[in-house]
């Protein structure tokens, strides 16, 4: 009982703070979805034309999201297989998958 008053009565700081999943910042994810947009835009494949092409040739894989450099005009899909994350990267435009990291 004493400990539970003494937990009541410690002054409340600010709330811990909470990472989001993969330590991505919102405004981060934000960032890259408006730089695509952006690079569609400019002539680029949308992301819903890159996930097209990527997303069925990982078919034993859990699509998690994606990142987008705009300077290299590259997106980099993520995936989950058997508790391995895979980074697949794609020509933002041509499509082309340019790199993996499954081998």
């Amino acid at each position: 009982m004493t400990v539970l008053l003494a937990l009541l009565a410690a002054p409340m700081g600010s709330p811990p703070m909470i990472e989001p999943p993969m330590g991505m910042a919102p405004d981060q994810r934000r960032g890259d979805q408006m730089r695509a947009f952006q690079a569609r835009k400019e002539g680029n494949l949308s992301l819903r034309e890159i996930e097209q092409r990527v997303v069925p040739t990982m078919r034993d894989s859990q699509y998690i999201g994606f990142d987008y450099d705009a300077g290299a005009q590259i997106y980099t899909l993520k995936f989950l297989r058997n508790g391995t994350v895979i980074w697949v990267e794609v020509d933002g435009r041509t499509g082309k998958i340019i790199g993996r990291t499954d081998g």
